[in-house]
């Protein structure tokens, strides 16, 4: 097992549009699937932080430089985690956790009881991040999706 890391002072904010080429570089350190002429274009992304329904979140140190990012949306009902990222420097030191429970707050203020994550099969590490912070999995769901093209 990795040790804990220290957290350097970071604080989180809401995503602007500057930050985009630091997220998708942080995304792809981190190896999260990228669509980048779909749904992680700079002009998508930008489209969907004006919508009433996302939140999405980065963490920036003191110097300014994007350390991680969690994405956070809802229907009204059921709030959605999706696009957590933690630089792998600092993995293990409480910022995925931070970035989470932020998240966790924002929907739980616009009165949503219910918070799930959405995460790739293949990725047992953040499957085991999510347990530790009380998630638990719903093996009995199945996710279906319809694309109107494969980037989306």
């Amino acid at each position: 097992m990795a040790a804990e890391r220290t957290l350097p002072a970071v604080t989180i904010r809401e995503f602007q549009s500057a930050d985009y080429d630091a997220v998708i570089a942080l995304w792809q350190a981190v190896k999260l699937p990228l669509k980048p002429e779909g749904r992680d274009s700079r002009e998508n992304i930008e489209r969907q932080v004006g919508l009433p329904t996302v939140i999405f979140l980065v963490a920036a140190t003191v110097e300014g430089r994007i350390v991680g990012t969690v994405l956070a949306t809802h229907d009204g009902r059921k709030g959605w985690i999706n696009r957590l990222a933690v630089a792998p420097a600092l993995q293990r030191a409480g910022l995925g956790r931070r970035l989470v429970e932020e998240a966790e707050a924002r929907l739980g203020a616009l009165g949503l009881g219910i918070i799930a994550a959405l995460i790739e099969g293949d990725n047992p590490v953040s499957m085991a991040v999510f347990e530790r912070l009380g998630y638990v999995k719903h093996s009995e769901i199945l996710y279906f999706a319809k694309r109107k093209f494969p980037g989306a």
